[in-house]
């Protein structure tokens, strides 16, 4: 897995990256078939405050991609919001893998 942590018209701190990449490890540990990670730290130019600081996000994964993006005044605060937003995305993700599996390998003890 790769993880690409990249910013606009903000500088990436390696406080910053450490906050974002121990985020994105809670959500990684859910899913571990995750090829990979890219993350966007920007700082737009928007006449409301409270939704300047921008955060995007966009996992690869086997046949799929998922992609979130979260808004706050608070940079922290909108990588906070992308990973619960992440989590609850892979966690789908992976139980409707494991339906899909489950139900091949109930249908493949009928047909014996």
């Amino acid at each position: 897995m790769t993880l690409t942590i990249s910013g606009h018209h903000l500088e990436i701190t390696p406080a910053l990256r450490s906050y974002v990449s121990g985020k994105l490890e809670r959500v990684i540990r859910h899913f571990d078939q995750a090829l990979d990670v890219k993350v966007l730290l920007s700082v737009d130019n928007q006449k409301e405050k409270a939704l300047r600081q921008r955060a995007e996000c966009s996992i690869r994964v086997k046949g799929s991609e998922l992609f979130a993006e979260s808004a706050h005044e608070d940079m922290y605060a909108a990588v906070d919001d992308l990973a619960d937003k992440l989590d609850r995305q892979v966690v789908r993700y992976k139980s409707k893998l494991q339906a899909h599996d489950h139900a091949a390998a109930k249908h493949l003890m009928q047909e014996k």
